[in-house]
């Protein structure tokens, strides 16, 4: 196989990015036929829940949570720091809750006068394998329009706050999505990455305060749609309540299209069956496997590609190695063609 050296960016939130990265990482400057010249991750900042919501509230910061735990997973697992920035304080303490990691970027924050200094800061001495950028610097919140009028306002409003494992209330079916205030500014290096990228991977994560909040962001949702790089959307494995209930794949594409446009080519779906066990586990939490229609994703011009992309522990998660090499797979077979028809317009 001839070897291929891509510039890659990576755009969502929550643990689903932070578990892309971590299979990615281990291909930045590889020496083996995979190869990432240049890897940038674009997160989002609507977490309002759990660590990153008090001290969002508290310090008037950006929300830490999602950019820590990209941190983490792009640092050298085994070194101290990186396991420190994730330690979290148990109950008995008046810091439970909290993580090291976000309490260290607040300080760092406050004594750089800056979030984004910050974390480039943090970065460095982590020695990290790819660049991090907020997905905008302003304080942003979400805002979902439902089917019967309902206006659900914030991240945990609509999706609950996963971090203290709450199911949230059913409401009816989300039709749209907005932010407060309607156009943050993105920045202009993650502007440029996104146009310099061979790929671009949007997800896993949760679909309307994960992926979509990004998006709807008018500078960078049209970066993306105007970009050369071959465009792949990962479907989430399982339901997520509060915001996809009765989702399948279609749904979850045709969702990300009425809110961003083209914004996808190619869309990863697991095509691994989880057991029967994690199976009725997810039931009592109103969560269920996303079905696929291969030929109703193909027909909203978007190419299916399957892989045994999850992994079974203590929780049903995308696996980190096999998603990375999914993603690889599927740019040998569709990338280099579609950057080579690109280039001769």
């Amino acid at each position: 196989m001839p070897r291929s050296t891509i510039r890659l960016v990576a755009i969502g939130g929550g643990t689903g990015l932070a578990t892309l990265l971590r299979g990615l990482k281990h291909f930045v400057h590889s020496e083996g036929p995979w190869s990432i010249s240049d890897l940038a991750a674009i997160v989002t900042v609507t977490d309002e829940g759990g660590s990153s919501g008090v001290l969002r509230r508290e310090f008037s910061m950006l929300p830490p949570g999602d950019i820590r735990n990209c941190i983490v997973a792009l640092a050298e697992e085994e070194k101290i720091l990186s396991q420190l920035f994730s330690y979290r304080f148990g109950s008995e303490s008046t810091l439970t809750g909290h993580s090291l990691g976000n309490l260290l970027l607040t300080a760092l924050t406050d004594l750089r006068g800056s979030f984004l200094e910050a974390v480039r800061e943090v970065s460095e001495v982590l020695a990290i394998r790819g660049t991090i950028y907020p997905a905008a610097l302003e304080d942003v919140r979400v805002r979902a329009l439902c089917a019967d009028g309902t206006v659900l306002v914030g991240e945990t409003a609509i999706g609950g706050d996963w971090l203290a494992e709450e199911v949230p209330p059913e409401h009816a079916r989300i039709v749209r999505l907005e932010l407060e205030p309607a156009s943050p500014a993105p920045l202009p290096e993650a502007l440029d990455a996104i146009g310099k990228a061979d790929v671009i991977v949007i997800g896993p994560g949760s679909l309307y305060t994960s992926v979509i909040p990004n998006l709807v962001i008018p500078e960078l949702g049209e970066a993306v749609r105007n970009a050369r790089g071959l465009k792949i959307y990962i479907c989430n494995v399982m339901t997520q309540p509060g915001e996809t209930d009765g989702y399948d794949a279609e749904d979850h594409l045709r969702a990300l299209f009425d809110h961003a446009g083209l914004v996808a080519e190619a869309m990863i779906v697991n095509g691994l069956r989880p057991t029967t066990r994690f199976l009725e586990a997810y039931k009592r939490r109103r969560q269920f496997p996303v079905e696929c229609d291969p030929d109703a994703i193909r027909a909203l011009g978007v190419t299916p590609f399957f892989g045994d992309i999850i992994a079974e522990g203590n929780y049903l998660r995308h696996d980190p190695g096999a998603l990375a090499d999914t993603v690889f797979r599927l740019y040998e077979r569709y990338g280099r063609r579609l950057q080579k028809l690109r280039r001769e317009r």
